[in-house]
Parts: C-alpha cells; structure tokens; sequence
C-alpha cells in the first residue's frame, strides 16, 4: 500500500509563491470543491491571508492518478526555520520553488541544507515565469549550480495562471520515493510534528507513523514525557481534519490522544502502545528561543487570561517557552522566549486579536551568559537576571554566521548598513553575473535588538534577503544600563547594552520617557546608569501653578511668602512622593 503513497513538502523563501502552487494542487486534484476554493487556502489563520505569508505549516492529504499525495506547505521566513525542520522529518521529497523574480535567496539556501541533511528528494522549480521581469534564465543557472543539477531537470511554472503545475505532480509522483515499508504488524512507532488543542478530545498530534497501525481506543504511551492515553479519534487532513477509521505505515494525518494536559504532548516525541521493548523515533530538538522580553496585560485582572492564551499558542508553536515574573509599575506578566521579531509580532497579535487581550510587551533582548567569581555560570535572559557587577568575571554573548545575498546593484547601500553594525565579514560569493553572498561573523545581539532584516528589506528596496545560524560563544564587554525615576530604579526599563553603547542608548531612553512621562506637583529627574555612575540625566518639569495671582497690589513680601511655602510645599512632596509610571508610559518608551 505504502508503493501508492508520496509525502513531500513545499519549501522557499517567503512571498516566492508556496500558498498559491498549494492551490492549484488542490485544484488539480480536486481535493476542494471549486465554489469553496480561494485563495492562500491551506493558510488557515486571517493573520496569514492578510500578510500574504505563511506562518503555521499545514498538512493536506490529496489523489492523483491512484496515488496518494500528502503534502506539507511551510513558512518562509527566517524566523520560522523551525517550521520547516519539523516537515522535513515526517516526508521523502521536498519542492525547491524559486521566483523567477527575485532568484535563490538566503532562506531558499538554508532550507536546502536541512532537506540535503534528512537525504530529501529535491524537485527544483522555477516560479512566476509570466510575470514581464521574470529572469527565468538567470534563474536557472543559479538553481542548477547551486543543487549541481542539469537545467532540464529544473521545471518552469506559473502557480498564478497554473502552466506546468501538472508537470510538477508527475515529477512527485515519478521522483519521490514511497514511504520505506513499515510494518502494520509491529509496534505503533509515531512521529508528532506539531499539535493543537481540542477541549473535547484532549491535544490532537499532527503525526506521520512509520511502523504499526492506531485506531479509535487504543492504548498509548508518549516515550519522552511518559503520559499515557486512549486514542479518541484519528483522521487525515482535507486540509479540514477528517475522521478516518485507522492510520497506517506512511500516513500523515492526526491522532486526538485523550491526553488533556498540553505539555504532556511535545513536538518531536514517538507515540507507541507497546510500554516497552521500543526505539523512540529520531526526533529533533526542540527550537531554542533566540529573543526574550516581557508581556503583560494592561489590565492586571486579564493575567490569567493571559497565562491560558500563552498555553494554548504554546501548543502548536513548540518555539515559544514564557514563565511568571512581576515588576513593579507594570504588574504581574510572563518573561518569554520566542525565535526572532516577526515571531515576537505573530504572537502578540493573536493574542490581541483570538484572546482580545490588550498587551504591554518589554524591549527585545538575546541571551547571555556571565561567569563569576569561582567560574560560576549564569544565564541571563532579561535584565533582571544580571549579576552584582562587583563579581562579574566574563561575559559571553552568541555570535552567529549571518549570510546576506543581494543583487549587485544594491551592493553599496548593503554595505553600509553592514558596517553599522559589530560584525567581520568572511567571505564574498557571486552567484551568477547579478547576485552576491555576503557572508559576515556578527553577535546575535546585532540583528535582534537593531532589527536587521527590515533595515535590509529598506536598503535593497526589498530584493536583498538573509539568513543566519548559531556559531559559538564569545566574549562581551557588556553592562546592566539601569533607568532611575526619581532615585528609584525601574526594573521594566532596564536592559543589557556594550559597554561602548550605554551612553548613547541611556540618553535616548531618558530623553524619550522625558516627552512621555505626564508632569507632576514636583519636578521629576530621569536618570541613566551604569553601576552607581550616572551618564544621562533629564527633569520632568513639575505643574506649574500661579498662586500669586489672586493678589492684587499690597506689599511684596506676601507674594514672596506664598512662593517660599509653594517651594517648600514641592520640596516635602519630591521627598515623600512616589509616582505610579502609567503603562502607555512604558509602551511607547519599549516601541521606541
């Protein structure tokens, strides 16, 4: 049976056109009905259609010509890598798609060396090849040197207008291989790629199953977390889940476990119904977060809301980890780690948006590590993590190989931007007559906190693209830059700056919470830190109030005596008063 079954997946760079190829396969297939067809179909969340990206990998089961297609469409942008690594475990065969546009760029790169690494079947393919400034040519030279291929073998397509998406099914159908035979005899060994929740079935694993067979009322068990369950329903994707009677050796579909507690059910984990005696499949590792801050609600009654809408997302988005932390000025809220910014900016807006939370997110930052003195380690996440000063001995920081591809003629600005960042650049690839690969050594800290795709995206009016991975750690010269409003520190506006850098960034902070900040009955001093140095210093000037107005001539030393005791009416108020920082205080303070 398994002779019938091709599992393959669409990979690319974002908006080279993955969603619409996914829908003329439906088409093509008729896998959807054509008066419910539309377009971007397999992006089922709002976010995805009106961003034109895909966020969330989704599996569809489709036929064609007697066999049985199963396809998984994924994301494209760098920040959701993890998403692709999660497919690539579960298929046989991947679809390299290409905008005759654009050309291969950075994240095309990347995914093809995690499809090389799990021994893919590679289908290259040329996209939007009527649009006018297709260079299709071009295209196919870059494609055929990069995967070492001849250009016959590369297929030529308009996913728009559908010409040659057949051709690109018959290459699944005759390159891919089928599934390797499991046996339905042997014990039940499962793949979990992602998850969702169901409040009736418990957590529903999206799963691909290599050996055994599992049907409604089994018994099962969850090799890494050791939670047991009873299968409630299986079925396959249409995309919509569809109820199935049993998945068998090869199938990709899902499993409603019975299992109600989400943390229970991890990505990369082996389902079995044998106790014993059964190798865990090789999974992967779970997503490490690269960028940590702060969210909390404005307001302090939503937190448990919030708490459950952070553990429902967390269940299909095995990249976010968030733990309780409480500052004061802003409450009880959640430090948590996500993969990059457009990460950070989905997550916050579908908690907006599916949970009608209203959020005071932190500035971003990367992890560090601090050793002190007798060499020990400490992981910092967020500011409020950072050691005395007195018994740091080392600071280290992740540096990471970043690749920048860009036509030539958008060098120069490229360039530039590179140089304003701490970076050494490596090497210089060219990749056909027009296009070049910048590759650069730079702190994970650089393209975090200083938002270095958009800034690309700017400077190559949006044809330069990047991708970077992990290197090691390094040694940093870095300090905790503290925030005091009126000699108190505000743990919230904290943050880990170079050293070289603290001036200049606690000057802007001072400045901008200075045009924020609403007067007072006193005058208000905003100040910048390093230890017990302050660099930057600004005054909130306080109300003003004219309480010599209701006098009218007389002797002047009254009008003096009334200034005197306004003066020392503000002095016993600076001394004693405490204000309360308002959340949009912090807010705009954290988007600056």
């Amino acid at each position: 049976m398994t002779k019938k079954i091709r599992n393959f997946c669409i990979f690319a760079h974002i908006d080279h056109g993955k969603s619409t190829l996914a829908d003329r396969f439906l088409e093509l297939t008729s896998t959807i009905e054509k008066r419910k067809m539309h377009s971007q179909y397999l992006d089922m969340m709002d976010l995805e259609r009106e961003r034109g990206i895909t966020i969330k990998m989704q599996p569809v089961k489709m036929e064609y010509k007697d066999y049985v297609l199963n396809l998984i469409d994924t994301p494209g942008h760098v920040d959701f890598s993890y998403e692709v690594s999660r497919s690539l475990l579960a298929v046989e065969g991947a679809i390299l798609l290409v905008d005759a546009t654009k050309g291969i760029q950075a994240q095309t790169v990347s995914n093809l060396e995690m499809a090389r690494q799990e021994k893919l079947t590679i289908i290259p393919v040329i996209n939007k090849i009527d649009v006018p400034q297709a260079k299709v040519e071009e295209t196919e030279k870059e494609i055929a040197g990069l995967l070492g291929v001849d250009k016959s073998e590369i297929i030529r397509i308009s996913a728009k207008t559908g010409e040659n998406v057949e051709k690109v099914l018959e290459a699944v159908v005759e390159k891919v291989p089928p599934p390797k035979e499991g046996r339905d005899d042997l014990a039940l060994r499962v793949l979990i790629f992602d998850s969702m929740y169901d409040p009736y079935k418990g957590v529903l694993a999206y799963v691909r199953v290599f050996d055994g067979r599992v049907r409604k009322g089994d018994k099962i068990y969850l090799m890494q977390s050791g939670a047991k369950g009873e299968v409630k329903e299986t079925g396959i994707f249409r995309p919509e889940p569809a109820v199935k009677d049993a998945l068998s050796a090869g199938d990709i579909g899902f499993i409603a476990t019975g299992v109600k507690e989400s943390e229970n059910v991890r990505v990369g984990d082996t389902i079995t119904d044998a106790p014993s005696g059964v190798l865990p499949l090789p999974g992967y590792k779970e997503p490490q977060p690269k960028v940590f801050l702060s969210i909390y609600p404005e307001i302090s009654d939503d937190f448990e809301l919030l708490k459950t809408a952070l553990e429902k997302l967390k269940l299909n988005d095995a990249a976010l980890t968030f733990k309780p932390e409480m500052k004061e000025g802003l409450g009880r809220g959640f430090q948590c780690g996500f993969l990059g910014l457009l990460h950070v900016e989905i997550v916050a807006e579908r908690l907006r948006r599916e949970f009608d939370l209203s959020l005071v997110l932190s500035t971003p930052s990367v992890i560090y590590k601090v050793f002190t003195e007798g060499n020990k380690e400490i992981t910092v996440h967020t500011s409020a993590d950072w050691p005395d000063p007195g018994s740091i001995s080392l600071c280290q920081e992740l540096w990471t190989k970043l690749a920048v591809l860009t036509p030539s003629r958008y060098l120069g600005p490229v360039l530039e931007l590179l140089e304003t960042i701490d970076s050494r650049q490596v090497e210089t690839n060219y990749l056909g007559a027009d296009k070049m690969e910048l590759v650069y050594e730079t702190p994970l800290r650089e393209i975090i906190t200083k938002n270095l795709y958009d800034k690309l995206k700017g400077a190559s009016q949006g044809f330069a693209s990047m991708s970077y991975e992990m290197l090691d750690w390094r040694p940093a010269q870095l300090v905790k830059l503290d925030i005091l409003v009126l000699g108190r520190k505000e743990e919230a506006l904290s943050r880990i700056v170079p050293e070289a850098e603290a001036y200049n960034e606690g000057k802007r902070i001072v400045e901008k919470l200075k045009e924020e900040m609403p007067s007072q009955l006193f005058s208000v001093p905003l100040q910048a830190a390093v230890g017990g140095k302050i660099l930057a210093r600004e005054t909130v000037r306080s109300k003003g109030k004219d309480v010599i107005a209701p006098l009218y001539g007389g002797d002047y030393s009254r009008k003096r005596k009334l200034l005197e005791k306004q003066k020392k009416g503000k002095k016993e108020l600076k001394e004693k008063g405490r204000i309360k920082i308002p959340s949009r205080v912090f807010l705009e303070v954290f988007k600056a």
